[in-house]
């Protein structure tokens, strides 16, 4: 048989009749053995690999479900395709639960066959061809479209599009566009970078203008408070650090289970826990926080967690404030092991009367300070396409899973999962010049009169004008711009080596800021 042709068995005991079937297939790049029974195709498959096999359901002696069986067992990646003159639907449910591929019914005509073996073996060639050219073709609409007076809908759409392609180029990394989408997706935070810098205090400036993007402190107003109003049972929650291309990457499972509504909203700057995620439950800027909860901010307290301490209250304080009365007692629970996500999980039934149950989940963040620490968790989560993939094991096991499914059961009920912000992969060292008693986060820092390079960060003289909080007169902060982290300039190649290729949060990027929020109702 020529070597440069596909091999295709074909199995019928009228297989003689389908020699213009095997001409036309020929012609097309496609070499078709016949065999008259399921016991001769069998013989073939001993001797030789085949690409694909056409199997004939209705044959004397060992009938098509039977060799399909055999086939199988032998070899269970190999496509088989059922042809048969039956439709009987019962024959079809068969075929199916013994793992047919595909499924067709006589009289077939040539083209019904090249497509179906096209669509079994040709598919990841002629999808990865296609999506060279697709990729090209999106990212040119995409430079002569994103202007720099680009709104922040097409920012959204530039970041979905971007995010979609992590996910479609996961799956083609012999198409050897790493590299270009790499820096492609570096242009774009660039470009970014610069009108967040040029948009955001005038966002800061007007919170109630309605032309700029939903922020974290519309969260709630905007996706629990109209179903808590209409009576539904709202299941809300947060994912710290999940990333769209995260999101993207779980959502598949949850279709199954859920119509999803899936919208994005910006994070506010710092696009960190302790500014985002209390703007989120509070409905308020970090400086109105700081005003009104100064414990929260007290000056030298470097821990970002006990910053969120009060986020049941200030999330029933936000609904109360936005005239929402429940029936009964809202609930929210902290998720930082696996323990406790197991016992929510355990306990589901006790929430059946709660009108809204909050629900913040840790393990993404804690994933990603690990990753820094330990060897083992680098080495599963080396770059950006293993981090997806061990995000989307942690999550088809997980006990918020098991949760998700048993809401879906509850046709009262929706369930609302977003994130406080996202992470970019650090790659470039950056000096910052300040004090020791600096805030030591490495994408964002505050602290009395701080510099750096304005080209790879945004120095804020004014904290009044992005909300943030103040401590003294000179209170100063610096956001990392693109990829860059903050690097003091004592031992500063050691400490750009040791945090080179991590993931962190609290600059200005599009995964950092730009993030999904999806309301899932159950089917």
């Amino acid at each position: 048989m020529a070597s440069n042709l596909r091999q295709v068995l074909w199995v019928d005991d009228e297989i003689d009749l389908l020699t213009a079937h095997f001409r036309f297939l020929k012609e097309r790049g496609y070499e078709v053995t016949g065999a008259h029974s399921g016991d001769d195709a069998l013989g073939h498959l001993d001797k030789q690999r085949y690409d694909l096999v056409l199997l004939d359901e209705q044959m004397p002696g060992m009938d098509g479900l039977s060799t399909l069986e055999q086939i199988k067992r032998r070899d269970p990646n190999l496509p088989v395709v059922m042809v048969t003159k039956s439709e009987e639907e019962q024959i079809m449910d068969e075929a199916i639960g013994k793992k047919i591929d595909d499924y067709l019914t006589k009289p077939v005509n040539p083209s019904q066959i090249l497509s179906v073996i096209k669509r079994h073996v040709e598919k990841r060639k002629i999808r990865s061809e296609h999506l060279a050219k697709q990729y090209v073709a999106d990212f040119n609409h995409l430079r002569e479209n994103l202007s720099p007076n680009a709104d922040w809908t097409e920012w959204v759409d530039a970041h979905r599009s971007l995010s979609q392609w992590d996910l479609d180029l996961d799956l083609f990394v012999n198409l050897g566009l790493d590299q270009t989408h790499r820096d492609h997706k570096r242009e774009w935070n660039a470009e970014f970078g610069r009108w967040v810098e040029r948009e955001y205090p005038q966002w800061m400036a007007n919170i109630d203008n309605d032309k700029r993007p939903p922020l974290s402190v519309d969260v709630v107003p905007k996706y629990l408070v109209p179903h808590l109003k209409a009576g539904r049972k709202v299941y809300f929650f947060v994912i710290d650090c999940m990333r769209s291309d995260q999101w993207f990457n779980i959502e598949s499972e949850l279709a199954e289970y859920f119509t999803i509504d899936r919208e994005f909203y910006f994070s506010l700057l710092p696009s960190a826990t302790p500014f985002s995620r209390n703007a989120i439950f509070s409905g308020l800027t970090a400086d109105e926080i700081q005003r009104l909860y100064p414990e929260l901010w007290q000056i030298g307290d470097k821990d970002e967690f006990s910053r969120n301490r009060l986020e049941r209250q200030l999330l029933d304080q936000q609904l109360d404030r936005l005239g929402v009365r429940l029936p009964s007692e809202a609930k929210y629970v902290k998720v930082l092991d696996f323990a406790e996500g197991e016992s929510i999980d355990k306990k589901f039934s006790s929430y059946k009367d709660t009108p809204l149950l909050s629900v913040v989940y840790n393990f993404l963040d804690h994933l990603t300070h690990g990753r820094t620490e330990h060897e083992l968790l680098y080495e599963l989560a080396p770059d950006e396409a293993a981090f997806r993939g061990l995000m989307k094991t942690w999550f088809v096991n997980s006990s918020w899973f098991k949760v998700l499914r048993k809401i879906a059961r509850d046709p009262n009920a929706v369930a609302i999962v977003t994130t406080d912000h996202g992470s970019i992969l650090g790659s470039r060292g950056t000096v910052a010049h300040g004090r020791r008693d600096t805030s030591p986060s490495l994408r964002y820092k505050f602290g009395d009169t701080l510099k750096c390079d304005t080209k790879d960060g945004v120095i804020i003289k004014d904290p009044r004008e992005y909300r943030l909080p103040t401590f003294t007169m000179s209170t100063t902060y610096l956001l990392a711009k693109e990829d860059f982290y903050f690097v003091y300039p004592t031992n500063f190649n050691e400490y750009q080596r040791k945090f080179a290729n991590t993931f962190l949060h609290g600059g200005i990027s599009m995964p950092e800021m730009i993030l999904p929020v999806a309301t899932l109702t159950p089917k």
